[in-house]
């Protein structure tokens, strides 16, 4: 009887035993099984969705920034912006005491009414010396003529001294009649002495008034009182005047917010200090640092999906490759990663990529320089080419 109950013990314990196993198996095999579907969904997710894409969050939002500087010297009247604040386009930012370049305006416009008038004198003296040279040419005329006639009367009167002295030889006449045409002889010389001085002189007077003329007719020839280069080199003045006092009036050139405000009320601010920053955030983009062998099949034009630490992944941004650097961190760096000592360990260096945003997106969710981003570039999206074509083609693009 004993031994019949032990046999039945070892049976039951037994048949549990096998039950256990069969069971365990069970579990087994359906690990397996769900093992091997979650390999095939990693494989296929992996090959047709992931495998065309790169990403990385080596990525930072940035912009082109626009730095403020006055282009004249001056103490500062007023600031009218604070840090942060969002400006438009052509909004006052900073205002100069504008005292002595109004000075200098009104002293440009006294020098440019002196110049015009100094002109207006030259064309005047043009007409004066005109003048001049005609009554020089008619007086050096009269005196050639005056001239013609003191020889004239001078060859006359050594005509009738010639004869004269022929006829005291025979005595026809006597010598005092022969003194009398030798005195007329001597007065005739001296006439044509003076006559010929007075026309040396009167040719003289009329060559200086003519080079007196030509001398103004330098100063003016080929222009009038408005294109004379004197009135025009004194109308750049005032104009320089002028802009250097709307220069004391400093305008954001862009639209964009306010950052790294430097410049207070009372400080004397010299051309070309920075007084402040103005970021455009409506135009930012998205600098992505890729690793070079994730660059194989990049290039501009594909689609691109980025997200921003700020947001989350709730929003989701959307933008397209425009272009690459001209070359990697390492290169542009101030220290080079090169060691003289001839030490070298292979780093995967990483290349800019620029991704531009759409701007409907950065209206609704804007951005600021510097943040963090998600990047993942669609390479289906693009043509497919040639790595050295795309990267030779993309400078070309952008």
């Amino acid at each position: 009887m004993d031994h019949s109950l032990g046999a039945k013990e070892q049976i039951s314990q037994s048949s549990k035993s096998g039950g256990l196993r069969r069971k365990r198996m069970r579990l087994l095999t359906a690990l397996a099984a769900g093992l091997a579907l979650a390999a095939c969904g990693w494989w296929a997710w992996m090959e047709f969705v992931v495998g065309d894409t790169v990403s990385t969050d080596n990525a930072y939002t940035a912009v082109e920034l626009f730095q403020i500087t006055p282009q004249v010297a001056g103490p500062v009247k007023a600031v009218q912006v604070i840090e942060t604040q969002l400006v438009n386009a052509g909004d006052v930012l900073v205002l100069l005491d504008a005292t002595d370049t109004k000075i200098a305006v009104a002293r440009a416009k006294a020098e440019l009414s002196t110049t015009e008038q100094k002109v207006r004198q030259l064309f005047a003296n043009d007409q004066t010396l005109a003048g001049t040279v005609q009554a020089a040419a008619s007086a050096m005329k009269s005196a050639d003529a005056e001239l013609r006639r003191a020889k004239a009367d001078l060859a006359k009167a050594e005509l009738d001294m010639k004869r004269r002295k022929e006829l005291i030889k025979t005595g026809a006449i006597s010598i005092e009649e022969l003194d009398n045409a030798e005195t007329v002889m001597q007065k005739a010389q001296a006439a044509v002495a003076r006559a010929a001085a007075l026309s040396a002189s009167a040719r003289g007077e009329h060559d200086e008034a003519l080079g007196a003329r030509a001398a103004n007719m330098a100063l003016i020839n080929g222009a009038t009182v408005d294109t004379h280069p004197e009135v025009l080199a004194a109308r750049a003045a005032l104009e320089q005047a002028e802009v250097n006092l709307q220069r004391t009036v400093i305008r954001s050139p862009v639209a964009g917010v306010v950052s790294r405000r430097a410049v207070e009320v009372g400080q004397y601010v010299q051309p070309g200090a920075r007084l402040m920053t103005i970021a455009p955030i409506q135009n930012i983009y998205v600098d992505a640092n890729f690793k070079e062998n994730q660059l194989r099949r990049v290039q501009v034009g594909q689609a691109v999906r980025l997200h921003s630490d700020i947001y989350g992944s709730d929003v989701e941004y959307t933008g397209r490759v425009v272009g690459f650097s001209g070359g990697s961190g390492s290169v542009f760096a101030a220290i080079p990663a090169q060691e003289a000592t001839g030490n070298w360990i292979k780093v995967v260096q990483r290349l800019p990529v620029r991704i531009q945003l759409d701007p409907e997106q950065l209206e609704k969710h804007p951005l600021r320089v510097g943040l963090s981003m998600y990047v993942t570039v669609d390479l289906s999206s693009g043509p497919a080419r040639t790595d050295k074509v795309a990267l030779r083609g993309d400078s070309h693009g952008r």
